[in-house]
């Protein structure tokens, strides 16, 4: 388990040299890994990505993690695989980042508690996929369902920009809890879907996790 501790800390660490201040009614908080955090609540022995995959020479099509099917010759890709091997999607198309830098990425959160019917979150992020398209949705955990993080899907897409970092400020419609959490979601296809995820594992890759 010391490979998902150390993952798991990486990512909590936020942006080094960069101190988040949070104003009366703030409050400052670390994504995560979505690997990590997925395989710490499934018990996993090593930080596995239901949503990424890696080149794994006879392997067959098979049904990964959260049920997601996957061609033959790949297998989820582990933080213990060689960080310089390319990221893929389920259908095996390159996601143009090696795992190193997928696993890399990271982000803060402030959440804004000073009008309660009406939350406001500031997120920034730095080593996201340079140019590509994200999108904030909230996981509901226990019905098991997700929705844009703004309700409407008008302001939760962004871009990063050509180093991989970005900013987006959300108006929640309602406070967070343990029950629900933000994903930080990445269209490998360079297409936001909308009040829809997208196809998991092959146009929408879950990268970073925030959950109360």
């Amino acid at each position: 388990m010391s490979m998902l501790r150390a993952v798991v800390c990486a990512a909590a660490l936020g942006f080094s040299g960069e101190i988040a201040i949070a104003a009366p009614g703030e409050s400052i908080h670390a994504f995560v890994i979505h690997a990590a955090y997925f395989s710490l609540e499934t018990h996993q022995d090593d930080v596995i990505d239901p949503h990424v995959f890696v080149v794994a020479a006879g392997a067959g099509a098979g049904i990964g993690p959260q049920a997601i099917q996957h061609v033959g010759g790949i297998r989820p890709a582990r933080a213990s695989d060689n960080p310089s091997a390319p990221a893929l999607g389920a259908d095996g198309h390159a996601l143009g980042v090696t795992l190193g830098a997928w696993f890399g990425a990271r982000g803060t959160l402030v959440i804004d508690m000073s009008l309660p019917t009406s939350p406001r979150i500031r997120a920034t992020f730095a080593g996201l996929i340079p140019g590509g398209i994200y999108s904030l949705f909230e996981d509901r955990f226990s019905e098991v369902t997700s929705a844009p993080l703004d309700g409407f899907a008008t302001q939760n897409t962004f871009r990063a920009d050509d180093q991989g970092r970005a900013d987006i400020t959300v108006t929640l419609r309602a406070s967070l809890t343990h029950a629900n959490g933000i994903a930080v979601v990445y269209h490998s296809d360079a297409i936001a879907h909308g009040s829809q995820r997208g196809r998991i594992g092959i146009d929408a890759h879950d990268q970073l996790m925030y959950r109360p």
